[in-house]
């Protein structure tokens, strides 16, 4: 056995197949691996049950920004007539009845292990295995291991001085209490205003003796106009599936939707203006939709920008809490571009207000609040860090995963990820990730891509099997290939000049700067996935 594998004393479970998470990802490749290929497969799940990023992030406000009929699966008929949405974007609990119907209808909870967290995996060359262990001290070993563990779910909990000195309590909404927090007569600090916080900010004031928001980076957001889904609608998306299904596989985001064809300088300022107006009434991520230039031309994003820092200052009735929310450093939609319900609305209530992290930053955290560094200190009871995850790479380094020879994923990606398509990783064999780095992920609709991912790590599992090939991974050559292509996808946008977004990795310390999810559109991509699988798996090293 080589030094790689796991020798620690105890019985190890063997299967063909383990998945680490039981989201949606999870959910899918259990079904897939296990009804359709016949493998024996183990899931391992840290939470109490499934759901994953919808399991634990519970915050107040806590919602999806895909309309609801599209986002669910589209791999079986018979799951998207029997389940009906109830809004047009749902929330946390709808969409954790859904995944819970999903687990329950295909019979998945049999193959899960909740409550266990995995502690390290490593791969033996001698055995062709990956061995698993956990924080119970169980241990698995498995040809082929999957890890599922969401884009968005490792917790960026902030190191600010003196945060346990607190004597009040802190949360962060990616760790939010299933019991939930009772915000009546107290007085709330919330650090964050991207989603994550624009989605909670609102129900926490609702509640609050008073919130003080404190806002580092100023953000964009379009309402969502959320309501109650019309059973005419809802008959109409069960009605139209096939070709939502279609649509959605043939659009740049996976959203059930296109981006319009005209240009942002194709119309008059006028049209131009009714054009974002109309979007901002239907709310959502239309408007980003609205030109097919938006995130490619500078010139055609400040069109867009303007348009809804003009909306901040109509909203916010305060001309100074108008300046500092309206004062946003980067393109529209170059971070993840919020849509929120009453996020502007909330400053104009007596009992929020809002502070400017750029012009008085936090010195520490004190027993009594938190302390500016020109002296103020905010009395609070209860601490909110909406301050978003350690994206995409997180939750994977997190793991501890060893590759042949020992290699430590974090050594292999210590200047950034490096991946092939996203799927795989040079130096660790059968290992796949769905939406991995490099691959469209965060920048799309997330379950459109999920199920892509899936069924091409089924597809190449099978083809593995009935081809008596043992183990794959990427060859060196074609993840370098594969990493200029996406950075050469990225710099064709304004994306990377965002300069604190997450894309980039850039909200937490020390973290290599690099545009992590592929920005060529899910089309592109799926189209490419499909040709590199078509000529025998080109750029992959296939062993026997």
């Amino acid at each position: 056995m080589s030094p790689a594998a796991d020798a620690s004393p105890g019985p190890e479970t063997t299967v063909d197949a383990i998945i680490v998470g039981a989201g949606f990802a999870g959910l899918y490749q259990l079904h897939c691996l296990r009804d359709r290929l016949g493998l024996s497969v183990q899931v391992l799940e840290a939470g109490d049950g499934v759901g994953g990023t919808w399991y634990w992030n519970r915050y107040p406000g806590a919602r999806c920004d895909s309309e609801s009929h599209s986002y669910a699966f589209y791999f079986s008929d018979e799951l998207l007539q029997d389940w009906t949405w109830s809004e047009r974007y749902p929330g946390q609990a709808e969409i954790l009845r859904y995944l819970n119907h999903v687990a329950d209808r295909f019979d998945l909870r049999r193959d899960i292990r909740f409550g266990t967290r995995v502690t390290g995996a490593a791969y033996d060359a001698a055995t062709n295995r990956w061995h698993v262990r956990t924080e119970t001290g169980e241990r698995f070993a498995a040809t082929y291991l999957i890890t599922a563990v969401g884009c968005l779910s490792a917790a960026n909990v902030p190191d600010i001085a003196g945060r346990d000195d607190f004597a009040g309590r802190w949360y962060h909404t990616g760790l939010w209490p299933q019991e939930g927090v009772d915000f009546r007569g107290r007085r709330v600090g919330m650090i964050g205003t991207g989603s994550t916080g624009i989605q909670a900010a609102p129900v926490i004031a609702e509640a609050a003796a008073h919130l003080t928001v404190f806002q580092r980076t100023a953000n964009y957001s379009i309402p969502a106009r959320n309501a109650p889904l019309t059973e005419d609608f809802k008959r109409w998306a069960k009605d139209n599936a096939a070709e939502l299904r279609r649509l959605m596989h043939s659009t740049v985001n996976g959203h059930p939707h296109r981006i319009a064809e005209r240009s942002a300088h194709d119309v008059t300022p006028e049209e131009r203006e009714a054009i974002y107006r109309a979007a901002w009434e239907k709310g959502g991520l239309h408007l980003r939709a609205a030109f097919r230039d938006i995130l490619t031309d500078r010139a055609a994003n400040d069109t867009a920008s303007d348009f809804l820092r003009a909306r901040i200052r109509d909203v916010v009735k305060d001309p100074k809490t108008a300046e500092i929310l309206s004062n946003i450093d980067h393109p529209f939609a170059t971070k993840r571009p919020p849509i929120d319900t009453g996020y502007f609305e909330t400053f104009n209530r007596d009992n929020v207000s809002l502070v400017d992290l750029r012009a008085t930053p936090i010195e520490r955290i004190t027993p009594a609040g938190i302390l500016l560094r020109d002296g103020t200190e905010h009395a609070l009871d209860i601490i909110v860090f909406a301050t978003g995850f350690d994206a995409m790479t997180g939750p994977l380094l997190r793991m501890d995963i060893q590759g042949r020879d020992g290699l430590a994923l974090g050594d292999a990606w210590r200047a950034g990820p490096q991946t092939y398509l996203g799927l795989q990783v040079a130096g660790f064999p059968n290992l796949f990730t769905v939406t991995g780095p490099g691959s469209p992920s965060v920048l799309t609709n997330m379950p459109v891509a999920i199920e892509q991912h899936v069924e091409w790590i089924t597809d190449c599992i099978a083809h593995m099997r009935e081809q008596g090939i043992a183990r794959i991974e990427p060859r060196p050559e074609a993840v370098d290939r594969w990493v200029a292509h996406v950075n050469e996808a990225a710099n064709a946008t304004l994306l990377p000049q965002a300069g604190h977004s997450w894309y980039l990795g850039a909200n937490v310390p020390g973290k290599p700067r690099v545009f992590m999810p592929y920005a060529g559109g899910l089309a592109r991509y799926r189209k490419t996935c499909a040709e590199v699988a078509a000529r025998g798996y080109e750029g992959f090293a296939l062993g026997a």
